[in-house]
């Protein structure tokens, strides 16, 4: 039978036992609570709305740019609220305050895609006052896990699409159609493209070799030491350019070719002037209009005169145009001709002088 000393001992132990329980719950409390500032510090409630709770429970954490700042305290539908009925209330450590405004969003999001739903408050652009116990925060939208899982269904089918496009792609490949199923199918366009191959090598052989125009101008020096050369003498054109010499040299450098230049544009000028003045024989024929009348009635006669000629008419049109008139002139100068002939080989016999007496 235990002794009373061993009672009381036995008793101790489980009350200390209890304390220090008691105490790892009140610390386990203060650490869960520890993302609003514990569990008696001061808080700060404030209200959202939205058209779906989208799987927000209560406890649920509430972030602030992503930092946990507090929890969902009490969720429920408001009707008069429509057609944002949800009203999600929250409790926020006022330490947080500083970070909180007026004009902050709150949005429903989801710890991945198959994760829990938290509050999450965005104060990114937000520039207002911070806001008092019981504001209502405005609600921003928020994808949420419907709407996830529409997309995700989505684009599942369009892979699926892609497969049986893919599908029907290999299976022509495999039945030998097109280009690719007959590069696959066909011996004859593989032994089409070992041609092609046999007959690049031969020509990469002749390259190799120095054969033909294209391997001599990769191996032949010949027509690099050419272009070597032909950059020389343009190196020593452009260095007698710079040093003044030969035609081009003195047009770039000459101080009197370019003073020449300049004076012959300047009496050019001085002459075109003049010409625009109505000076000079050429300033006349610009300018004059007697002058001008008399030129086109010149022309005009010149003109009648050569149609004249050309029609037959007067001597010089005869001579042109009628042919016995051009063969008896041309007699005429073949008897003169022979008459000076004679004279100069017997001038006797033209210059003799008979007297007679009576």
């Amino acid at each position: 039978m235990p002794t009373r000393k061993e009672i009381h001992w036995s008793e101790l132990r489980v009350g200390v036992l209890v304390v220090v329980a008691m105490a790892v719950l009140v610390g386990l409390i203060f650490l869960m609570s520890g993302s609003t500032g514990g569990l008696f510090a001061k808080k700060l409630t404030l209200r959202a709305y939205f058209a779906n709770a989208a799987g927000l429970k209560d406890g649920a954490p509430v972030t602030l740019q992503g930092v946990t700042i507090g929890n969902v305290t009490r969720i429920r539908v408001v009707p008069s609220r429509n057609p944002d009925p949800v009203e999600v209330k929250m409790q926020i450590g006022r330490e947080f305050l500083n970070g909180l405004h007026i004009d902050s969003t709150a949005g429903i999001a989801q710890a991945g895609v198959l994760g829990d739903s938290y509050l999450d408050i965005d104060s990114s652009r937000a520039s207002g006052p911070p806001p008092g116990n019981d504001a209502e925060l405005k609600a921003a939208g928020s994808p949420t896990i419907q709407d996830v899982i529409q997309s995700s269904q989505t684009s599942i089918q369009q892979v699926q699409a892609t497969l049986v496009k893919l599908d029907a792609t290999l299976d022509a490949v495999n039945s030998g159609r097109g280009t690719v199923g007959k590069l696959i199918e066909d011996r004859r366009m593989a032994d089409h493209i070992e041609a092609i191959a046999a007959n690049l090598d031969t020509l990469t052989h002749a390259l190799t070799e120095n054969n033909g125009t294209v391997g001599k101008l990769i191996n032949d020096d010949t027509l690099y030491n050419r272009f070597d050369s032909a950059v020389d003498k343009l190196n020593q054109i452009v260095t007698n350019l710079n040093d003044g010499k030969g035609s081009a040299g003195k047009f770039l450098h000459d101080d009197a070719f370019y003073n020449n230049l300049n004076e012959t544009l300047k009496n050019t000028n001085e002459l075109v002037a003049r010409v625009n003045a109505g000076q000079g024989a050429l300033g006349k024929i610009a300018k004059d209009p007697a002058f001008a009348a008399k030129l086109d009635e010149t022309v005009t006669h010149l003109d009648a005169l050569l149609k004249g000629v050309d029609e037959g008419q007067g001597t010089v049109g005869q001579f042109f145009k009628n042919r016995s008139l051009y063969d008896n002139a041309n007699q005429t100068l073949t008897s003169t001709s022979d008459l000076v002939k004679a004279f100069r080989e017997n001038p006797k016999k033209y210059l003799t002088i008979q007297m007679k007496i009576f």
